[in-house]
């Protein structure tokens, strides 16, 4: 088992270059390679594994099978923590076995998985040596997929090998002032439970102030189900304090105008200021 630190960024698609170009263009960047991957997810017929927030996948890369469990983890510093298990596989087949000794045993029966979904990508990776951290940039691009049902998939992660994690959230930051980005805390395996119809979250109002975290997850979810935030009936103070704090408080009161005038997230995120107030209360 190994853990997992990554900064996971959306993009529009028109973007997808530019990204590329900010990355080349650095001198601390290195190219490393361009690769077709073929995901695909495994869950019980009654999604046990998606409320346990475990993602199971069987990965395809050129000739190469690797088979991987992820839990969801939590939220640090604007990055996803998260265990990890994988094994290299001979075939494209799920090996149940492997998994005897992951908590996945204990909570479902292993011989009801089966594919719920698929993402498939194309993902150029550079090499960034930051400071005093490595880090590796991956650019994907391609879809989720459920049977006859697709969505876009364009994201930017940044994941730490080695070093200190808060080069994480510089390198994102030093992105968002380029180009437009949203911190999606919305996976690629919510997307797909999503695609195929297992997974429907509620936007649903709360009288407790929301945390940073929970305003952050919550935009995330209106992304995914392209749908308006109920902002007027969100308690904000929390979010609205920590954005002061940071220098943000007038591009958050500008956020919070529009989603009160109805403009959806996937269209605020086309402004560079949304992912830069989001990254800036990720560091708080």
């Amino acid at each position: 088992m190994a853990e997992e630190l990554e900064i996971k960024l959306t993009v529009a698609e028109p973007d997808l270059n530019r990204v590329a170009l900010w990355a080349s263009a650095r001198s601390d960047a290195r190219y490393e390679a361009e690769q077709a991957l073929f995901n695909r997810y495994y869950d019980t017929p009654d999604a046990v594994l998606n409320r346990q927030q475990a993602a199971l996948r069987v990965r395809r890369l050129g000739t190469n099978y690797v088979q991987t469990l992820k839990t969801r983890g939590d939220f640090v510093a604007g990055a996803h923590r998260r265990q990890e298990w994988e094994w290299p596989l001979s075939s494209a087949n799920l090996d149940v076995s492997l998994l005897a000794e992951t908590p996945l045993a204990s909570v479902i029966n292993l011989e009801r998985l089966s594919v719920v979904f698929e993402t498939n990508f194309r993902r150029r990776t550079w090499r960034l040596n930051h400071w005093d951290a490595e880090v590796e940039m991956a650019l994907d691009e391609g879809a989720v997929v459920s049977g006859s049902r697709r969505s876009p998939l364009c994201e930017v992660e940044f994941e730490l090998k080695s070093g200190a994690s808060g080069r994480l959230l510089e390198l994102a930051m030093a992105l968002a002032g380029q180009v437009p980005v949203f911190l999606n805390l919305v996976s690629k395996a919510e997307q797909g439970y999503f695609l195929a119809g297992m997974h429907r979250p509620v936007l649903a109002p709360s009288d407790a102030s929301l945390s940073v975290t929970d305003f952050l997850h919550l935009l995330g979810l209106a992304w995914m189900l392209e749908v308006p935030v109920p902002i007027a009936r969100l308690r904000l103070d929390t979010v609205a304090d920590a954005a002061e704090r940071v220098g943000q408080g007038a591009a958050f009161q500008w956020v919070v105008a529009e989603l009160a005038a109805g403009r959806l997230v996937r269209s605020l995120a086309r402004e560079t200021a949304l992912g830069q107030l989001q990254l800036s209360l990720a560091a708080v």
